[in-house]
């Protein structure tokens, strides 16, 4: 079911020429070890001021926004989450513009899917969103990315963790990294 409904949205977003990119557990299955994964993590290219074109294509895709108050849960989170109601799998579309998401998406590989390309993040960025998120399942996600994946640009995987941990309280996705390079 996940791979009709990762073929549908990548032929909805390419149709509206959205930039995006699939990360969380579905672009771990594309780069790391296979693992049960319940949702679809989108990151989109747009602004929140983008809200009323992506809950029409919530719509066209036949998903269920899941806050009553759609725009306002937005606007706290950056976050549409919806849900395919007959499979029960839930849609996070992330709404994201920062320098580093840009370029992110840029870098992102298609992936064909029941014959529609498919953008996923690269290994690279999927491995600094796990390092940042930094719970025990991503830092074993990064593991199995590291591991299958022995030619990622570990270059570019510092300088963004190096930047994130020179804008943030939360110093230390570097040395996480840098840790897991080690085991």
């Amino acid at each position: 079911m996940f791979r009709e409904i990762l073929s549908k949205i990548g032929l909805c977003l390419h149709n509206h020429a959205l930039p995006y990119m699939i990360i969380g557990g579905q672009a771990v299955l594309i780069y790391g070890e296979p693992r049960l994964t319940r949702d679809i993590d989108i990151t989109l290219g747009v602004k929140i001021d983008n809200l009323g074109t992506i809950a029409g294509i919530v719509a066209e895709l036949g998903l269920k926004p899941i806050p009553e108050d759609v725009e306002s849960f937005v606007k706290q989170t950056m976050v549409l989450p919806a849900i395919e109601e007959a499979s029960g799998i839930r849609i996070d579309f992330i709404f994201s513009f920062t320098p580093y998401e840009e370029q992110a998406i840029k870098r992102s590989r298609k992936i064909a899917i029941l014959g529609q390309d498919v953008s996923f993040a690269s290994p690279e960025d999927v491995i600094i969103h796990k390092v940042f998120a930094g719970r025990p399942r991503d830092i074993e996600d990064v593991r199995s990315i590291i591991l299958k994946n022995p030619e990622i640009d570990t270059a570019y995987i510092r300088k963004w963790l190096s930047e994130f941990d020179a804008s943030s309280d939360n110093n230390g996705f570097l040395k996480i990294f840098e840790d897991l390079m080690k085991s």
